[in-house]
């Protein structure tokens, strides 16, 4: 059977890793589920935020900032709206995909059995328009995880609201969307714990990221991280 390269993993390496291996992890060594956004947009973006600690803002990275913080206002204190629970900044976890974050809006809709259990509905808000990759659904599969580990309910849909025609997006959390997820986290733990960044490759997508002045892509061509490009600098300077 070919292998499909993902990154630098096979895809046959990452399913065989989720089947085989029993990943669970403590609150010390939890990676944020945005992580899973930088690593689709770009291995050497996600490494330089969550291996290297730098970041910067652009407008962009500012307006989704502030969106978020109004709809994490709520710090996951619930409200009744017509028969519906609904949490706004709910803290979200799971220790088996090693995973922390906030959603931006939990609604909770009532079951018919057993009495009093509630059903979770993920609703996770984006600025701009549906984006042509599957970066936002597998952030909304993670967070729809996430709330199946902590209540132990199924969570089989969610949705997504974007700004951008101003509507939401309904999300089936299938099997297909779960395997894409978790073969993502996969991923972006293997990038983490090897501690190296990948080296700089200019793309036009490049000019959209908010690290494009620290990275540095086109006058770090192959070089590892923007640490040891800025001390490549400092060196030939002296």
């Amino acid at each position: 059977m070919r292998e499909k390269f993902i990154g630098r993993i096979s895809h046959i390496r990452l399913i065989r890793l989720i089947k085989n291996t029993a990943m669970t992890y403590t609150e010390e060594n939890l990676l944020p589920i945005s992580a899973l956004q930088h690593l689709l947009f770009c291995e050497r973006q996600c490494a330089l935020i969550h291996i290297e600690q730098v970041w910067a803002e652009n407008r962009l990275t500012m307006e989704g900032r502030v969106l978020h913080e109004k709809t994490h206002a709520g710090d996951g204190e619930i409200e009744l709206r017509d028969g519906v629970r609904i949490s706004r900044g709910l803290r979200l976890r799971s220790f088996r995909l090693g995973l922390i974050g906030i959603a931006d809006v939990v609604e909770f809709y009532a079951l018919d059995s057993p009495p009093g259990a509630w059903r979770p509905y993920p609703v996770e808000y984006k600025r701009g328009r549906p984006k042509p990759d599957a970066c936002d659904l597998m952030q909304l599969c993670a967070q729809a995880i996430c709330l199946e580990e902590m209540t132990g309910r199924a969570v089989p849909e969610g949705a997504i609201f974007y700004g951008q025609p101003r509507r939401r997006m309904e999300v089936q959390i299938d099997a297909a969307l779960r395997e894409q997820t978790e073969s993502l986290c996969v991923r972006l733990r293997a990038l983490v714990d090897a501690g190296r960044t990948p080296p700089a490759h200019y793309e036009k997508k490049c000019e959209a990221c908010s690290l494009l002045e620290l990275c540095m892509p086109k006058a770090a061509q192959g070089k590892q991280s923007a640490a040891e490009y800025v001390h490549h600098i400092w060196e030939a300077a002296e």
